[in-house]
């Protein structure tokens, strides 16, 4: 519903969209944080110097019902051994269940339970479409602040849908 409304204040009024960035809901964002991360990789080097692991070809990491590919991401450690951050590159492609978003970069932040995806971001859900040059999506409240050039392509829904 909220995503609705969101999309639909966009589509009434595009220049003030375009203009100061656009606020859209998600659905699918809905993930566990006490689920387990898995993660599949070509390589992974692990650092205990600094507290990191970098992972390197046809990189998969899942929790719960969220999904990110790339084909190089680093993870960050922190003190007491927890995931602080994990930093993907070179073409993302984060999946829920009813949205895809591609970026050439993603941060997760994981003390603050945001994601930033950077570079030629586009959003699709269901048949409408966003793109943008930054997005910083708010996992705990499954809401994203798209900037930069914003612009959509929304598809109406039948009475059937």
């Amino acid at each position: 519903m909220i995503r609705g409304i969101c999309l639909c204040i966009a589509l009434l009024l595009p220049n003030l969209a375009l203009a100061q960035g656009l606020q859209v809901a998600f659905e699918g964002f809905d993930q566990n944080a006490d689920a387990p991360l898995e993660i599949a990789a070509d390589s992974m080097t692990i650092s205990h110097e600094d507290g990191s692991a970098v992972l390197e070809g046809n990189v998969v990491i899942g929790q719960g019902t969220l999904r990110l590919a790339a084909p190089a991401v680093t993870i960050n450690y922190n003190e007491a051994g927890g995931l602080s951050r994990i930093e993907a590159s070179g073409g993302v492609t984060v999946v829920t269940p009813n949205e895809e978003i591609e970026a050439q970069t993603a941060l997760y932040t994981l003390a603050n339970d945001e994601m930033l995806l950077t570079g030629g971001v586009l959003l699709s859900q269901g048949r409408s479409a966003v793109s943008a040059e930054r997005m910083r999506v708010d996992l705990a409240t499954g809401t994203a602040v798209l900037e930069g050039r914003v612009r959509t392509v929304l598809q109406p829904t039948s009475a059937s849908e």
